[in-house]
């Protein structure tokens, strides 16, 4: 398909707020909405989505792909996101591209002049431990070392190369463990993740044809949701 003929909604609801926008085939963003209202996915995301397709004359199945945020992130918020883009891809045959957040999340860092050449990803995960991702400046963008996954802020640290800069909401948690392990904490602004990064990371990861089958779409959740684990542990056998 043409560059200009492809129509992408990109969806971010993997933090407290959320953000979408539309945007064409070469990545150029055609309309905006965000952020949403704190945990407010589920009834502020749809009605966005609607009033963007409706400012910009696009009908909704003129659709051509949906980049989905998938985590790691906020259980709630990240199936609300992914249940959207099965629906989309199920409804109307959208192509449907999960692109990792935490590579949204380094995108954020381009924004500084020049880049830092290692880049930390934390988000909280409670009971104080992080999500968190590791990334290389290289080739113009931010090169993950490896999958996202969680651990100890100290211990995820200490194996990430000087020198080194951090980002993302477990700043706020762990802000003291950050700074005695000699990091740069970025500009609190640069924490929570964008739906136009989404859109940058989507593209790239279209253009290399790895989409996914709407059916077979699921959150990065990294570990299972607190009442799974919650429950796990009432039921477990002494």
């Amino acid at each position: 398909m043409d560059v200009g003929q492809r129509r992408i909604l990109a969806i971010e609801t993997s933090g407290r707020t959320g953000s979408v926008v539309l945007a064409t085939g070469g990545g150029q963003i055609t309309a905006a909405a965000g952020p949403l209202g704190v945990h407010a996915h589920a009834s502020e995301l749809m009605p966005a989505v609607e009033r963007m397709l409706a400012d910009a004359g696009w009908p909704a199945d003129s659709l051509t792909e949906v980049f989905v945020s998938i985590g790691p992130g906020s259980f709630t918020g990240l199936r609300i996101g992914v249940s959207v883009a099965r629906t989309l891809s199920w409804a109307i045959g959208a192509k449907v591209v999960a692109v990792p957040t935490l590579e949204c999340l380094a995108c954020n860092a381009l924004s500084i002049t020049p880049p830092p050449p290692n880049l930390a990803v934390i988000l909280d995960a409670k009971s104080g431990r992080v999500f968190c991702g590791a990334f290389e400046f290289r080739d113009g963008r931010y090169m993950p070392t490896g999958d996202a996954y969680m651990d100890v802020p100290q211990a995820f640290l200490a194996r990430c190369p000087r020198p080194l800069a951090v980002l993302g909401d477990g700043v706020s948690r762990h802000c003291q463990v950050v700074l005695d392990a000699g990091a740069v904490i970025l500009d609190s602004g640069l924490w929570a993740a964008k739906a136009e990064n989404v859109v940058r990371v989507g593209v790239r990861l279209a253009e290399a044809g790895q989409y996914t089958p709407g059916g077979d779409l699921l959150p990065c959740y990294v570990r299972r949701p607190d009442p799974e684990e919650k429950w796990e542990r009432l039921h477990a056998k002494p």
